[in-house]
């Protein structure tokens, strides 16, 4: 089985146009009468009954997702004819398809390791499903259910792929942040910290900290302060703007085993990565990471299902 190392630079590919991915842009329609001519192979996700409207809000009258629903459907019916659009890009020609999509879309549906990235940002939701077999990977992406992205690629492109995963819109403002590049907490403390702060109870912050007095340390193991550590905690719970979470699988077997997941959480100045620990009881370490960073994140968890 081959091995990947997404934490280690890749040696530079012999041609050019080895080290780029090749992208489209494919509507649902599109991309279902692609996955039809591919064999029929299976897409990563379900989309049987997508923008059907559920049977208990066609009784109880309408409601906000079944407007939702409305818009959905109206939006996939407004769409060109499939065989046609892609006829006119020269991906569809006279009932063949071409071989890159055949094979990225082949990938999709019989990979060795899976992994899916579910990015929430400032309200912005994007699902993206990586697969890979041997040497290759293709990617599925979308962040509206209607235009979907699909790619394919060596490995040694994947790290750069991966980091696209974690780049934040253009338009987010940052802002300093009151939580250290690098902290560790109790999960019981951090999880109390962020209900009590999600219900306007930050008077219970310091009560908290004196409870787990001395368990909050910094990048070099020191306790932080006690009179820092309310503040803490207090921006824990509310400077969060979004969420990263990646689940690595192997579905080399009929049974798919999860493997493992990462988490992101972003807050004000930017992405933190968790990362659980034991330490008698459940810790959780914070430190802060850019994007191209993800890679490097996901290498031991990859490394139990590609080696």
């Amino acid at each position: 089985m081959t091995t990947i190392d997404l934490s280690t630079p890749a040696p530079p590919p012999s041609t050019l146009l080895d080290a780029l991915p090749r992208r489209v842009a494919l509507t649902l329609p599109e991309l279902q009468l692609v996955a039809v001519c591919a064999g029929g192979a299976p897409l990563p996700f379900d989309v049987a009954g997508a923008g059907e409207t559920r049977p208990l809000e066609s009784r109880l009258g309408t409601s906000r997702s079944t407007t939702e629903d409305q818009a959905y459907r109206a939006a996939i019916d407004s769409l060109h004819d499939p065989a046609t659009t892609l006829a006119r890009r020269g991906l569809l020609v006279d009932g063949v398809l071409d071989d890159g999509l055949a094979g990225a879309v082949g990938l999709l549906a019989t990979p060795t390791y899976a992994v899916e990235a579910d990015v929430v940002v400032d309200g912005v939701q994007v699902k993206a499903w990586h697969r890979a077999d041997g040497d290759a990977v293709a990617t599925l992406a979308t962040s509206d259910g209607i235009v979907f992205e699909l790619a394919w690629f060596p490995t040694t492109a994947w790290p750069g792929e991966l980091a696209r995963v974690g780049v934040l819109p253009e338009d987010l403002v940052l802002r300093e942040s009151r939580v250290p590049s690098h902290v560790d907490l109790p999960y019981e403390l951090a999880d109390a910290a962020i209900e009590a702060t999600g219900d306007g109870r930050a008077d219970l912050l310091a009560v908290l900290a004196t409870q787990h007095d001395g368990a909050v340390r910094d990048a070099d193991g020191r306790p932080v302060p006690a009179a820092e550590v309310p503040g803490l905690l207090q921006a824990l719970g509310s400077e969060t703007q979004g969420r990263l979470r990646v689940m690595v699988a192997d579905v080399s077997r009929e049974q798919t085993t999860v493997v493992g997941v990462r988490s992101w959480v972003l807050l004000a100045d930017g992405w933190r990565t968790l990362r659980p620990h034991h330490d008698g009881t459940t810790h959780v370490e914070l430190c802060a990471v850019e994007p191209g960073d993800l890679a490097a994140d996901l290498a031991p968890v990859l490394s139990e299902v590609a080696s």
